[in-house]
C-alpha cells in the first residue's frame, strides 16, 4: 500500500475518533436545549430506517421488489406486525428472521 493511501486510512479513523470522542467523552460536560434533546431521540430511528427499507425494498441492490416473493420484505412486514400486536421487541425480531429465512430457504422462492 502507498503512503497516501495510509495517510488516509490515518485521517478517516482521526475524523471518527475525535467526533465520537467530543460526544462520549465530553457528553456529561455538554447541555444541549430541550428541543435538541427531542430532535436526537428521534436519530436511531431514523439510522435505522436509512439501513433497513433499502435492503428491504431493493434487495439486488438495483431493481425495486414489492412483490410477495420478495422476502425481505415479507420478513419485514411480518417483523413490523408482530411488533405492533405483542409490543415486544424480541418476539418481532426472531418472528421477521423466522419468516424470512422460511421464505427464503424453506419455500426457495427466489
Amino acid at each position: 500500500m502507498s503512503l497516501s493511501l495510509w495517510a488516509v486510512i490515518g485521517g478517516m479513523a482521526a475524523v471518527t475518533f475525535l467526533i465520537r470522542y467530543t460526544l462520549f467523552g465530553l457528553g456529561g460536560r455538554l447541555r444541549f436545549s430541550p428541543r435538541a434533546q427531542q430532535a436526537l431521540r428521534h436519530v436511531p430511528v431514523a439510522v435505522l430506517t436509512a439501513i433497513v427499507v433499502p435492503m428491504v425494498l431493493l434487495p439486488d441492490g438495483q431493481h425495486w421488489d414489492l412483490s410477495w416473493r420478495n422476502p425481505w420484505l415479507v420478513g419485514a412486514v411480518a417483523s413490523g406486525a408482530l411488533a405492533l400486536t405483542t409490543r415486544r421487541l424480541l418476539a418481532a425480531i426472531a418472528g421477521g428472521m423466522a419468516v424470512y429465512l422460511l421464505w427464503r430457504f424453506g419455500l426457495r422462492l427466489t
